[in-house]
């Protein structure tokens, strides 16, 4: 065989090899034949021998970490459980007026003397000395909570609290040097991002789900819970009872809502209010024991064709609708501040603080963001023509959510 032909079978064997490894870049290196070889010798057997490429294994790294295993050890040892109690005697018409609570109590079963009624929920820990965020129903109406942190230590809880608009709470126990969770943001969220959720599920300490958020904005008439003012995230991850209250993390393990509910008739469907929320009323009720809610006072709906239609066709309707968009109001309560400021039955919503509103959730989340006693503009269509009123809203009647 000449010395040519030979050179050509050994570059085409190269190839080969390289081609082959084309597949597994990353998991393959190439060697010289024999770093022993001097310079002379190289140069020969370069022209003399084939060169063979030697392909060695990458090192592997092995560990038992993820990164959703990473992110509830960051965070995992500043969620709580919460042991909550209630005294009730047969007869007494003491109840409560969120609707979750009974869910998380269960049924009452009637006995002829004083019972303890018992419940477990989750919380997650916001300072160091001591504020723990949960939700209303968990410790609504109780005699008593124990707060117990993942080390093995329990505190008794002061429930400093509660606004059953949102269905949050705020429960303080006397401690210094406590692990805090990271705030997240809900508000840069999109379908389809991990989700986590830790808590105490039916008894179960600890306990760690992981999923994706299903959806946002859910609306309180969607999650079947019409009287709270809250646009929930929607989760797969499971979350079952004792896990209301804790946190939905991210997966950089930042809390990004406070787990709230399931529905009972489904399956992979929970419900998280965004920590925005949460946060905000927290710091409410731990400045001042109570959250307040700006409120306009009008009733409203989504406008659309057909609804446009029903409207139009309804005898005892006293308004006549001609467009199909917007948020259009259809009453509006007696001395409310949207009365006090001339709004009517009619008017279509366009624009709160110079922000486009398309849905009556958009209108109630603009509303919510504003404060008590701070004028807020409202744009809207009046017969065909734009007006802006200058509307100061009052504080949200807590009395009659229930």
């Amino acid at each position: 065989m000449s010395l040519f032909v030979f050179r050509q079978l050994a570059i085409c064997a190269g190839l080969l090899v390289l081609g082959g490894g084309v597949g597994w870049v990353g998991n393959i290196y190439l060697k010289h034949p024999n770093p022993s070889v001097t310079a002379n010798e190289s140069k020969e057997t370069s022209l003399n021998t084939p060169v063979v490429y030697r392909v060695a294994p990458l090192e592997q790294t092995h560990t038992n970490h993820n990164f959703i295993a990473v992110a509830v050890e960051k965070v995992g040892s500043a969620v709580v459980r919460i042991d909550s109690s209630r005294t009730v005697s047969d007869g007494s018409n003491r109840s409560s007026s969120n609707p979750l609570f009974k869910r998380f109590f269960g049924e009452e079963t009637p006995l002829p003397q004083e019972r303890v009624e018992q419940g477990t929920g989750s919380g997650f820990i916001t300072s160091a000395d001591g504020h723990i965020i949960t939700n209303a129903h968990v410790v609504e109406g109780t005699d008593r909570v124990t707060v117990t942190l993942k080390d093995g230590r329990t505190f008794e809880g002061k429930v400093v609290g509660i606004d059953p608009v949102t269905d949050v709470a705020a429960v303080k126990i006397e401690a210094s040097g406590l692990p805090i969770v990271v705030l997240g943001r809900s508000e840069d969220l999109l379908p389809g991002q991990w989700a986590i959720a830790i808590g105490n599920p039916l008894g179960l300490d600890n306990t760690v789900t992981a999923g994706i958020i299903s959806a946002l904005g859910r609306s309180s008439s969607q999650v079947g819970i019409p009287d709270r003012r809250v646009q929930f995230i929607q989760t797969d991850a499971a979350i079952n009872p004792g896990n209301s209250g804790g946190p939905l993390l991210n997966d950089r393990g930042e809390v990004i809502g406070i787990n709230t509910a399931i529905r009972a008739n489904a399956q992979g469907l929970g419900f998280a209010i965004p920590i925005e929320t949460g946060q905000r009323v927290a710091q409410q009720l731990f400045a001042t024991g109570k959250a307040a809610h700006p409120y306009l006072g009008i009733q409203m709906v989504d406008l659309t064709p057909e609804m446009r239609d029903r409207i139009n066709q309804d005898p005892a309707s006293k308004i006549k609708v001609t467009s199909d968009r917007g948020v259009l109001v259809v009453d509006i309560m007696p001395s409310a501040p949207a009365a006090a400021a001339g709004l009517r039955p009619g008017d279509i919503i366009l624009k709160i603080n110079e922000t486009t509103v398309a849905r009556a959730s958009d209108v109630q989340n603009q509303v919510e963001v504003s404060s008590v006693g701070k004028m807020i503009s409202v744009e809207v269509q009046r017969q065909g023509e734009s007006q802006v009123f200058q509307v100061t809203p009052g504080a949200f009647p807590v009395e009659e959510a229930g």
